[in-house]
C-alpha cells in the first residue's frame, strides 16, 4: 500500500494545481460565470489508492485546493485515482457515477456541472509542479496528469499505478519538510505577484484594444 504524502509536500502540491487549474480558467471563456455558479458547493474527493483527501472550494471565479475542511460538504466521491481519471475525461458523467466504481454521496448535480467545467480545459502542467516539486518529481507528476486530463480511459488504467509509484518515491525525491515549507511560502508569494502581473497585463490590453478600436 502507498504512503501518505508528507503534510507540507501535499500543501504545497495542492497550491501547485490550484494555481495552475485558475490560469486555465482564466482563458477559459465562460467558465468563471460557470464556476461562480457552484459557489455555494463544497466537493471531497477521497482517493483510497494513492490514498489523498482533496477538498474542492469554487468561489467566484477561482477554485480552492484544500487538504483538511471541516466544514459542510455538498458532494462527496471516494475511489482509486484511475476511477477518478475516468469521471474526469467521460463525455457521459452522469452514467460513469451511476455505472462506475466511485462511491458518490450528496449531491451529484454540482459534481457534474464542475465535471464538466474541468474536463474542458487546457492546462499546462509542467512548469508549476516542477517550480513546487523538482525537475524530477514534477516532470514525473506532469506526465501523469497529462495522461489523464488529455488521453481519458486510455491513460486511466495505468494512472493509479503511476500516482502510487510517484508517492512510493516522494520520501527520497521530497527536501526536508522545514525546507519545502520555506519554499512553498515563496511559491505562494510568487503566484501572488504572477497574478498581479496577469491582471495588470489583461488591464493593459483591454487599454490598448480600446484605443485601437
Amino acid at each position: 500500500m502507498a504512503a501518505a504524502l508528507d503534510p507540507a509536500l501535499q500543501t504545497a502540491l495542492l497550491a501547485a494545481l490550484e494555481s495552475t487549474l485558475n490560469r486555465a480558467l482564466a482563458l477559459a471563456p465562460g467558465s468563471g460565470e460557470k464556476l461562480a455558479a457552484l459557489g455555494d458547493c463544497v466537493f471531497a474527493l477521497h482517493c483510497q489508492a494513492p490514498p489523498l483527501d482533496v477538498f474542492l472550494l469554487p468561489g467566484g471565479d477561482r477554485l480552492r485546493l484544500m487538504g483538511v475542511y471541516d466544514g459542510p460538504v455538498t458532494t462527496s466521491v471516494s475511489g482509486v485515482a484511475s476511477d477518478f481519471a475516468e469521471l474526469l475525461t467521460s463525455t457521459d458523467p452522469a452514467a460513469k457515477l451511476i455505472n462506475g466504481r466511485l462511491e458518490l454521496r450528496g449531491d451529484s448535480a454540482p459534481l457534474i456541472e464542475l465535471q464538466k467545467i474541468l474536463a474542458a480545459l487546457e492546462v499546462d502542467w509542467e512548469a508549476p509542479l516542477v517550480d513546487t516539486l523538482g525537475d524530477v518529481a514534477g516532470h514525473q507528476l506532469a506526465q501523469v496528469l497529462r495522461a489523464a486530463w488529455g488521453w481519458g480511459r486510455q491513460a486511466s488504467g495505468s494512472l493509479g499505478r503511476q500516482l502510487e509509484e510517484f508517492i512510493h518515491e516522494e520520501a527520497r525525491l521530497s527536501p526536508p519538510r522545514l525546507e519545502l515549507e520555506d519554499f512553498y511560502r515563496d511559491v505562494q508569494q510568487l503566484g501572488l505577484r504572477v497574478e498581479r502581473l496577469e491582471s495588470r497585463a489583461r488591464r493593459l490590453r483591454k487599454r490598448l484594444q480600446q484605443l485601437h478600436a
